[in-house]
């Protein structure tokens, strides 16, 4: 009975380590505890497998020359001429174009790099962009130079006249359609109500709107056609003066003998480049202080306005919002 019971004894302590030792095996060789410390550039891999189609994917869509293939979700976009609308749809440009005699919209006030376009076009490789979207001043020789830089979209050029479309066409090369409806509900909201508040305050009232072109020494007169202030005759409802109603062209350079025949109950102007502070754009407004223009209503009584010259200078949406919003606090007591 003794030896039979010592030798079930060691066959029990047997059974005992054996299973010790594989459930020890077991658990090295479960994934789920197989620990591996991360550092700062060791970073785990978080994004699904759909995620990174997503991030990948590009579309082919047809622009002012033909087809290109963009990304779907582009992330780092250039807007050359095409910043306002970026900014309005809530994209932050990855530069933003300016020109040594020009300057930039400073009214949109964005903190980027500059991108001069009158320079090399190889500064915008250094920004990586993975889109690049331009208006009418892309012709066919920059549109080449750019798509060597990323995809580019040209915005076609039956569109260029109405910011409406332009901002619709830009929101869906982003993807981004629905921002487009989202902003343009909230801007003719406005534009309606701002339309009546000025057709209370001055009615059929003429408007002229002047640049002071600085370096030539000359008046320019902006006519209804122009992409950049036809806005305030055709949404908001102003009345322009003749010269500028009859206009065919942009604008117009008035001569001496042609400002008597002005005639504007309210006359809008504003320097081709600089601020009000600048010297020349000082002594050049002294020009309507003459004897020629004593005569005009708006000179008369008062009625002109002198406004900041980037926005005045652009027919994007936000700056045509701006705009409105000079309007109402210069004509609206």
């Amino acid at each position: 009975m003794f030896k039979w019971g010592q030798k079930t004894a060691w066959t029990a302590l047997l059974v005992i380590v054996m299973v010790g030792l594989t459930a020890c095996g077991a658990k090295d060789s479960n994934p789920s505890e197989d620990i591996t410390p991360t550092t700062e550039n060791q970073q785990p891999n978080t994004t699904a497998p759909e995620d990174k189609v997503k991030e990948s994917a590009t579309r082919t869509v047809t622009d002012e020359f033909g087809e290109v293939t963009i990304p779907t979700h582009p992330k780092r976009v250039v807007g050359i001429y095409v910043e306002d609308y970026l900014k309005a749809l809530g994209v932050t440009p990855v530069v933003q174009w300016y020109h040594p005699r020009w300057g930039k919209q400073e009214y949109l006030n964005l903190d980027v790099p500059k991108f001069d376009i009158s320079g090399s076009i190889e500064a915008l490789l250094e920004q990586n962009p993975d889109l690049i979207i331009g208006d009418g001043g892309t012709d066919a020789e920059k549109y080449e130079q750019y798509s060597k830089v990323a995809p580019t979209y040209r915005l076609k050029e039956n569109i260029l006249e109405d910011p409406k479309e332009m901002l619709k066409a830009i929101s869906s090369v982003l993807g981004i359609p629905e921002k487009a409806d989202s902003v343009l509900s909230e801007y003719d909201q406005k534009v309606a109500e701002g339309k009546a508040k000025l057709e209370q305050a001055v009615g059929k009232e003429k408007v002229a709107v002047i640049r002071l072109n600085v370096a030539d020494k000359a008046l320019a007169l902006f006519g209804i056609k122009n992409r950049l202030t036809g806005v305030i005759y055709k949404e908001f409802g102003l009345e322009p003066v003749d010269m500028a109603a009859n206009m065919t062209d942009f604008q117009a350079v008035i001569s001496k003998e042609l400002i008597p025949e002005l005639d504007a109950d309210h006359l809008i102007v504003f320097p081709d480049n600089g601020t009000w502070n600048d010297p020349e754009n000082q002594e050049a407004y002294k020009a309507l202080e003459g004897p020629l223009w004593k005569n005009i209503p708006a000179i008369k009584n008062g009625n002109i306005y002198k406004m900041e010259r980037s926005h005045w200078q652009s027919g994007a949406i936000m700056a045509n919002s701006m705009k409105l919003d000079d309007l109402l606090k210069f004509m609206v007591k």
